[in-house]
Order: C-alpha cells, then structure tokens, then sequence
C-alpha cells in the first residue's frame, strides 16, 4: 500500500514540468538547483489556416503528443522516471482542454510515484523567470516589477515576493500580442504575426506614419490598443492598393514604434508607484521583441535601475519557467512547514496573480 498523500515531501531529486495551457506542448526536467537537464517544446503547426489557436485541436494535439514528449525529455536528461522527486503542470490560466490533459497526466505521474504534484499558475511562471539561476547578476531580488506582455496579457504587477503580486495596471482591451497578431493579419503576414511583422519592421520607417499612442501620458498604468490597431486599419485603407513591400514596411514599423512608445509610457508609471524596485523585468511572448526590449532597456537605465529579459526560448511558453516555479514553490512550501502536494488544485481558465498570496501561510523572501 502507498503511503499517505499527507506525508509526501519533496526530497530535492530533480522536477519534471508540463505546460499545455495553449498551443505549446513543452516539457522540462530541474534539479534542485534549477539546471535544466533536459527540455523540449513542441509548437503545433494545426493551427496556422485558422489565423489563431483552434482549443479543441490544441487539446488534442497536446493529449496526443505529450507521453513521447515526457519519454523524450527523461531520455536527454538521462533519467528514469523513477528518479523523479516531483511532478509540476500548469493548472491555469489558460485553455481548459489543454490544462486537463497535461495537469492529468501529471497529477497520474506524480500519484504512481508517490511525490508531489504542483499545480503551477502560468502567470506566476512567467514572473519568476527571471529568478532562474544564471539569468540576472544579482538573482532578481525581491521586489521588482514585472511587465507580463503576450498575446493574452499586457500588466505591469509589483513582485514583491513569492506568491505576493499586485497588479499595477492591465489592458482595458486589446493585449499588445494580440495587436500584433491583428495588424500583421491586415498586412497579410498571416499568424503567429508578432515575429513577422517584427521582421517587416526593419525596412520600415517608424516615422512614415502619425499613428495614435492611446493613454500615453495619463494617470495610472493601464493599457489600450485597439484604437491604435483601427488607426493602422484605417491608414491601410488610404493606401494605394496593392498595398507595395515599403509601405507594408512602413506601417510595421509606425505601428511597433507606438506600441513600444506606449509601453514605456505605462512602464514609467508604474515605476513610478513602486519606488523600491531595482529591477524591471518583462516576460511573456511579446518580450522577445527587439524594439520593445531597446526602449525598456533605454527606461531603467534612465531610472537607474536593472533590465532584465528571459532569454527568446523563455519569453514564449516554455516548461523551464514552471518547473522553477515548482522549485520555489516547494521551497517555500518546506520553510512552511506545509507538505507541499497539490493534487487537488483544479485546473481553470482564469487564474488572478492575487489569489497566490493564499498558498502558503509563510512567505518566502530572498
């Protein structure tokens, strides 16, 4: 007979983690240290005549893809699974059916080898990724403030520490990555639009065309695009049609230079309000974005602080990010004093940063 869920503790082997929350099937293995011994992600192709992610064909994919993928990933790292310590899968936010099945298949894993299971929140993954050893001099030292930017997110939120996050400020619309995706469409770049329209950009002229930079200079650190996004429609209406490879140019690079104008408009004031923060850091898909990254860069050395940015690979959905945020979970679990097993963490599609300020009676701080 197993033991007791309750008395199950991590015994610092190394982790194995799975995300799945949409359209990236990935898969990693941590020591206790955070070295990765093996990772691999998977980014499904299904989706690309449909201009956007489809979640039943998501879902499937992910079912359909995961098992080889954890054997694949065991097999780089030179492990069986036996050797596992722990189990992580992100729970939430994201899509639901790619959610079930991979914290399914990790909640069965982390059962048939008696160790812990995390139910890691993707955001939270992605605003510890900065912690990761090896990718900022000092370790990013709580707090500091996190600029999430993807395609389903734009928020500036105070990291004060694990499992302590205040949002700043959000987009009251449009994320940026999903602006990006909705003018490279117009332009015919078709989808993911993001890393093409970047690519179109450096033809371009960024001051060819007046394009607006909505809530640029107001009180507060929320966003806006999709007024920005109609304007780019409406001036791709004024062109001579077919639209020519300079004047797509141009537009690209109008269009990324106001949204990385807005960005640090919004950035500063969060800065602003978070006058302890040495550090910002910017996550998320969209942070992979060389324009974007060279204004903020150019915003804390002007305030005097770190920049930090996850290298490309771990600016998208990767599984590195959830197997770190296992390993800080479980160790503030253990300073807890809290057996740190969450097999009975549903998985759903919204997942607020707040709630995480719950977990753990204790804090841990750096």
């Amino acid at each position: 007979m197993g033991r007791s869920r309750a008395d199950v503790t991590w015994d610092g082997r190394p982790v194995l983690a799975i995300e799945s929350s949409c359209d990236e099937t990935a898969v990693a293995i941590l020591d206790a240290s955070g070295a990765v011994l093996g990772e691999r992600v998977l980014s499904q192709q299904d989706h690309l005549p449909f201009g956007g992610v489809v979640p039943e064909i998501a879902a499937r994919a992910h079912l359909a893809h995961l098992p080889g993928l954890v054997r694949t990933v065991l097999d780089d790292a030179g492990l069986a699974v036996a050797g596992l310590g722990a189990v992580a899968a992100t729970c939430g936010p994201g899509l639901i059916g790619g959610l079930l099945v991979g914290s399914g298949l990790g909640r069965g894993m982390a059962l048939s080898l008696e160790v812990p299971f995390v139910a890691v929140n993707h955001l939270e993954a992605h605003a510890l990724t900065a912690r990761l050893p090896g990718l900022t001099a000092d370790g990013a030292p709580f707090p500091y403030l996190l600029l999430l930017v993807s395609g389903g997110h734009c928020q500036c939120i105070a990291v004060e520490g694990f499992g302590r996050y205040r949002r700043l400020g959000g987009t009251i619309d449009d994320a940026a990555g999903e602006a990006f995706d909705k003018v490279a469409k117009m332009l015919g770049l078709g989808w993911p639009g993001g890393p093409a329209l970047e690519r179109l950009a450096r033809d371009g002229d960024p001051k060819a065309h007046r394009l607006p930079r909505p809530l640029i200079g107001r009180a507060g650190c929320d966003f806006s695009f999709s007024g920005l996004k109609t304007a780019v429609a409406q001036r791709l209406a004024a062109l001579p049609a077919p639209l020519s490879a300079g004047d797509a140019a141009d537009v690209a690079a109008s269009f990324q230079a106001a949204v990385a104008d807005v960005v640090a408009d919004r950035v500063g004031h969060a800065l602003a309000v978070m006058p302890a923060a040495r550090l910002l850091v910017v996550a998320g898909g969209v942070a992979a974005n060389g324009a974007l990254r060279d204004r903020l860069t150019t915003l804390a050395a002007a305030r005097g602080i770190g920049f930090a940015a996850p290298p490309l690979r771990l600016c998208t959905d990767n599984a590195v990010m959830v197997g770190w945020a296992a390993i800080e979970t479980l160790r503030a679990a253990a300073a807890a004093g809290i057996a740190p097993d969450e097999l009975s963490v549903p998985a759903r599609p919204r997942w607020p940063l707040e709630e995480m300020a719950t977990r753990f009676a204790v804090g841990v701080q750096a």
